[in-house]
């Protein structure tokens, strides 16, 4: 979606384009997969400049597992640059929709998850996020708040606002549809409930990832089945990971956690590519539009890219840092790529009680949590990716017997495991 708004007055909307009103909607658009409806949300932006009356943008998060990486905030830092324009953010923690449990995507019923796991990924959860919000300016929200009190009165005369054939729409009931796959009562009230939500709140936009947008529709047509005026919606793109492929996961181990140490953090971001770096900048930085173009521009004359590559990875472990933290973390990767040396701060990792004939390389690299899985452990070491104190290893039948090792998978991955 392009970011230049070239006429100062639409006609078809009550208020001028003026130049704060620009800058806001370019700030929306920025990164965006969608923004429905964009008219509507420009009427929202002038009448709060007009009245001084601050926008609520909404964004849910289910609890469902207590550890961001990078890619989750891509949500978050649209929600800090709208909070930056002196809009509310209302951080809504689906504590009551985290015991149904989302479909969204998946072609199987999802576990629920207990009240203890809940509010303890509750808990962890902001504590993360609020490295990327101001937790100053955040309104922190719990749905079981209006959930809890529906009642069954409240639940039957909330489903009868919405039919059974709208929700079938959505693309993954549609499919365990018509493979016979069973689809529970309570997968389709997840979607209505998420949508009340924004009833409760009064919500003026709500944000989400491009896997949400059915839900968020649901909220928009709630929001009007009530008498409210719709939200409008903001979907942001999944951003990809480290292999520059598939999104970012930690099961797909490309992912980047935000509470990472600052060296393995700024190494990992080093390693991401020329062309995914400019992704990177649009999704995760907080630097201008024109600055980001500047930067291309002085690659495209012939700068080094890796001169900007250093600019975004100190900024993002600043961020979830320090200043302080990026230097050094600058000095140790110059230090370990251009003279070999290995990081200053290395995991210490113990394994007890292994067999008398050692423990597979395989399984020592799972262990020690530098791999996800002993599969993708022999992986690494076809590829040539796997050093036992600085040598390469090439046999996947390799056993280690008692004994202590640095152990590295990869550039940025290293530990010091001791078997016992």
């Amino acid at each position: 979606m392009s970011t230049n708004i070239s006429s100062s007055f639409d006609p078809s909307l009550p208020f001028p384009m003026t130049d704060k009103l620009k800058e806001a909607l370019e700030i929306s658009r920025r990164g965006c997969e969608e923004l429905l409806v964009e008219k509507e949300w420009i009427n929202k932006l002038a009448r709060s400049e007009v009245t001084g009356a601050p926008l609520r943008v909404k964004l849910g998060l289910d609890p469902t597992a207590p550890d961001i990486h990078l890619g989750h905030t891509v949500v978050l830092n649209k929600m800090r640059q709208l909070q930056n324009l002196g809009h509310t953010v209302i951080f809504l923690i689906g504590d009551f929709t985290s015991l149904i449990g989302d479909p969204s995507g998946r072609n199987t019923t999802r576990p629920p998850l207990s009240r203890e796991q809940i509010q303890e990924n509750a808990e962890t959860y902001y504590r993360q996020a609020s490295l990327v919000l101001d937790p100053a300016r955040t309104e922190i929200r719990y749905n079981s708040e209006w959930s809890n009190t529906l009642g069954a009165d409240g639940m039957i005369r909330l489903a009868a606002k919405y039919t059974l054939a709208r929700l079938l729409e959505r693309e993954d009931f549609t499919k365990r549809y018509k493979a016979g796959i069973p689809i529970s009562m309570h997968e389709l009230l997840y979607p209505l409930m998420q949508g009340y939500d924004s009833v409760a709140l009064k919500s003026d936009l709500e944000l989400g990832g491009t896997d949400q947008k059915f839900n968020l529709l649901v909220g928009r047509e709630l929001q009007r089945e009530y008498g409210q005026e719709p939200q409008c919606i903001l979907t942001m793109p999944l951003l990809e990971g480290l292999d520059g492929v598939e999104k970012m996961s930690k099961s797909k181990n490309n992912y980047i956690g935000i509470t990472e140490a600052p060296a393995q953090m700024f190494g990992k971001l080093m390693s991401i590519s020329d062309e995914m770096m400019w992704r990177y900048f649009d999704l995760l930085s907080f630097r201008s539009l024109r600055e980001i173009a500047q930067f291309k521009a002085e690659c495209t004359a012939g700068r080094n890219p890796r001169d900007i590559k250093v600019l975004l990875g100190k900024e993002i472990v600043a961020r979830f840092h320090s200043e302080k933290a990026a230097e050094e973390a600058l000095l140790e990767f110059e230090a370990r790529f251009k003279q070999g040396a290995l990081p200053r701060e290395i995991p210490e990792i113990t394994i007890e009680n292994i067999a008398t004939e050692g423990l597979g390389i395989a399984s020592l690299l799972k262990t020690a949590g530098l791999v996800a899985s002993s599969s993708e452990g022999n992986r690494a070491i076809e590829q040539g990716a796997v050093r036992i104190d600085a040598t390469k290893i090439s046999d996947k039948s390799l056993k280690l017997k008692e004994g202590s090792y640095i152990v590295q998978v990869g550039k940025h991955k290293f530990a010091r495991v001791t078997l016992g």
